[in-house]
């Protein structure tokens, strides 16, 4: 088998690239430090034994002879090992050390390069390293060598008379002594210089100042300095974003809350999963398979989640079933999981409730009076509609799809909670179960809900809604999310 020494990149999991992705995903054993972003540990297989190095300044530290000889005793087994790294391995990240111990010891290994935070962090700032005429070169360097005491081998004398850009890794501590040093060697102490902490991340902060100010603004690690023209570049992208810096709970179910915090770190917030719901088979399967059996002696199908689509649709033997049964969505999450098995929604209501739905079936009753309908749904749901429909006199059979259950309480939710803003419920079960778990007072200053029933439900939990999302959708309600945060 092979050590892989893999670069996580600078923080953003979205720069991971796709060959990383790939042996992540066959890994026996993960050793990861202390940048690597956590939820890429996620892309492991669920068994995978994942093991922290990390260094932390002033903190407890494995060190690198140990770090090395346990890639050599894991590679030993047999094991696919994944050695994560933060940035790039072979830029100030110890990989050549590890390598050579490897290839010492005789065990294939293979390296995965990363994006290196020495010119991701600044494209983040909206810092170019580069700019035609005005820096046409760009020089990295190390900032864990001590300036002051004119020790290591950075020359930075040489450095300064190179001109162009110059970016410092891992220079916060020795921030000032780095701009001293630069500018007795001949720097102008006007020189535009930034520092920029928890690069790409939805933290980031950028510090522009000059050479000579740049120590005062207290730069705190993680942090990429940038000194040169560039430095006064400012052509701001990523802090823009409508929701940067905003700390969200998505509360989903955990595979519909990756999707959710995928979209909301688009928009720049840091999306904390809280899984308040899962998804478990009915308690009668054999019920929901004869129905699906069946379907085409109904002339209604009505779906009501894409939940209920999935569950129902496994049991179907053939999407030709549904011959000339009309297919119901509930809204257009639950017609784009139709639409994804190549059936498209017959009605998707103006409103994405219950009650319109039942509005809209009631314009579809015939001459001949009302037909027969199947309605696949969680086993515990609103009666509005089965109801509503029996009483306009239409045949309904309710057949249970799945059950929604709590999972166990996060042990780390007090502190997850504690900092966050918002907090997401896309059902009333997802603000039943978050309030059973973690109490009403656990509840972030802004409650933000999906559409009226969900604020409902947070209402008589004594809960005040602060964003109610105008489309009853995941968009719709992140689109509300920015407008409260713009406002």
């Amino acid at each position: 088998m092979t050590v892989y020494l893999v670069g996580a990149g600078p923080g953003d999991p979205s720069l991971f690239t796709l060959r990383g992705a790939e042996v992540l995903a066959g890994a026996d054993v993960v050793v990861y430090d202390r940048l690597s972003v956590a939820s890429l540990l996620d892309l492991a297989p669920a068994d995978a034994e994942c093991i922290s190095v990390g260094k932390q300044p002033g903190g407890p530290r494995t060190s690198q002879a140990d770090i090395n000889a346990l890639l050599v005793e894991r590679g030993r087994t047999g094991q696919q090992v994944v050695r994560l790294k933060g940035g790039d391995p072979f830029v100030f990240a110890r990989g050549g050390e590890e390598a050579a111990a490897l290839a010492a010891a005789g065990i294939a290994f293979e390296v995965v390069p990363g994006i290196t935070s020495a010119v991701a962090v600044p494209a983040y700032a909206g810092i170019p390293v580069t700019m035609r005429y005005s820096s046409t070169s760009f020089t990295v360097v190390t900032g864990h060598e001590d300036p002051a005491k004119g020790e290591g081998s950075v020359n930075w004398e040489a450095v300064a008379a190179l001109g162009g850009t110059v970016v410092v890794l891992m220079g916060a501590a020795r921030c000032r002594a780095i701009c001293v040093r630069l500018i007795a060697a001949g720097l102008a102490s006007d020189t535009p210089a930034a520092a920029v902490q928890w690069g790409t991340r939805p933290n980031q902060r950028t510090l522009r100042a000059t050479l000579a100010t740049l120590a005062d603004l207290d730069p705190q690690p993680p942090t990429t300095i940038v000194i040169g023209e560039v430095a006064a570049s400012d052509l701001a992208w990523f802090e823009n974003r409508p929701l940067f810096g905003r700390r969200i709970v998505v509360t989903r179910a955990q595979t519909q809350a990756a999707e959710m915090a995928v979209v909301l770190r688009r928009r720049g917030a840091e999306a904390i999963e809280l899984p308040v719901i899962a998804f478990e088979p009915p308690s009668d399967i054999d019920r929901l398979a004869l129905a699906a059996a069946e379907v085409g002696s109904y002339d209604w199908v009505v779906l009501t989640s894409p939940t209920g689509v999935a569950r129902f649709f496994e049991q179907m033997r053939d999407a030709r079933s549904l011959g000339g049964v009309k297919v119901a969505a509930i809204g257009p999450g639950t017609a784009a999981a139709l639409a994804a098995r190549n059936v498209i929604a017959d009605l998707v209501p103006e409103q994405y409730v219950a009650e319109s739905l039942l509005e809209a079936l009631g314009d579809e009753v015939g001459p001949d009076g009302a037909g027969r309908v199947l309605i696949p749904r969680a086993d515990a749901a609103r009666d509005v509609l089965p109801d509503g429909l029996a009483a306009a006199g239409w045949d309904v059979d309710v057949v249970p799809a799945y059950r929604t259950v709590a999972p166990a309480p996060d042990p780390d939710a007090a502190d997850l909670l504690a900092t966050a803003e918002a907090i997401a419920f896309t059902s009333s079960s997802t603000v039943a179960n978050f309030v059973d778990a973690y109490g009403a007072d656990a509840v972030p200053d802004a409650v933000a809900t999906i559409g009226p029933v969900t604020s409902a439900t947070a209402r008589h939990r004594g809960l005040e809604v602060a964003v109610e999302a105008a489309e009853h959708t995941v968009d719709g309600l992140i689109a509300a999310l920015e407008d409260f945060f713009t406002r």
